[in-house]
């Protein structure tokens, strides 16, 4: 099996527990740092699927790397090699399927409930609803022929599908290191926009262990969906 290529564009915002997933499953896998300015390949051909994780920065930046990411996404969803992306990769799938991604109503920051949309699709194994963990200030429309998954009181897409690619809004990927490195990095940000979308860095590293293994349980449903499509 070609590798999966997992697409890292920020030190602190990794593959957490997704690369966790895929070692156990045996599925090989490769990084690609952006953050370090490794390249963009410019085919999909020779990996089995594609990750996109998160970031600090907008979709709709003028960085070098955002527009052969949208043409790579494009590549890969006309050859169908499926493509996962998280937060800023659900949102860079989105503009590169011809929706808009922009501000969102309010900052979504911590732990919030999000809602099935439909308990019986593919993805989410007869849930109806989970805790997720949350960091964005912008959201994505839908583009054409997406089905929508998920959504949440702060935000209305949290997750959209195409056959076999699969857009998140919310993390699924986190384990307990990054909860607490995103909240020693982003201590600014939780004061600025401290509300009743954002929580406190000790509300979020409340019963974190517990938390965490909740998440891991709904991301093994969602991970092991997409991997069918390899």
């Amino acid at each position: 099996m070609n590798p999966v290529a997992i697409f890292r564009h920020a030190r602190t915002e990794g593959a957490g527990f997704f690369s966790d997933f895929l070692d156990e499953a045996g599925i090989p896998w490769t990084l690609v740092r952006v953050d370090e300015a490794d390249s963009v390949p410019d085919s999909a051909l020779r990996f089995s699927g594609l990750v996109f994780m998160g970031g600090p920065m907008s979709a709709n930046d003028d960085l070098p790397w955002i527009l052969p990411a949208l043409e790579l996404i494009r590549n890969a969803v006309s050859n169908g090699i499926p493509v996962l992306g998280h937060c800023l990769g659900g949102q860079l799938m989105a503009k590169a399927l011809g929706a808009s991604v922009r501000k969102n109503a309010v900052r979504e920051i911590g732990w919030g409930r999000v809602e099935v949309l439909d308990p019986d699709n593919e993805w989410f194994g007869g849930l109806d609803a989970f805790d997720a963990f949350h960091w964005h200030g912008e959201t994505f429309d839908l583009p054409d022929g997406a089905t929508p998954l998920l959504s949440s009181r702060w935000c209305r897409n949290q997750a959209f599908s195409i056959g076999p690619h699969l857009a998140l809004q919310c993390h699924v990927e986190m384990t307990p290191e990054m909860v607490r490195q995103w909240c020693e990095n982003g201590a600014s940000e939780i004061l600025e926009h401290l509300g009743s979308s954002v929580q406190s860095s000790g509300e979020m590293q409340r019963d974190l262990d517990s938390r965490i293994s909740q998440l891991n349980r709904v991301a093994r449903r969602i991970y092991g969906a997409w991997v069918e499509g390899l």
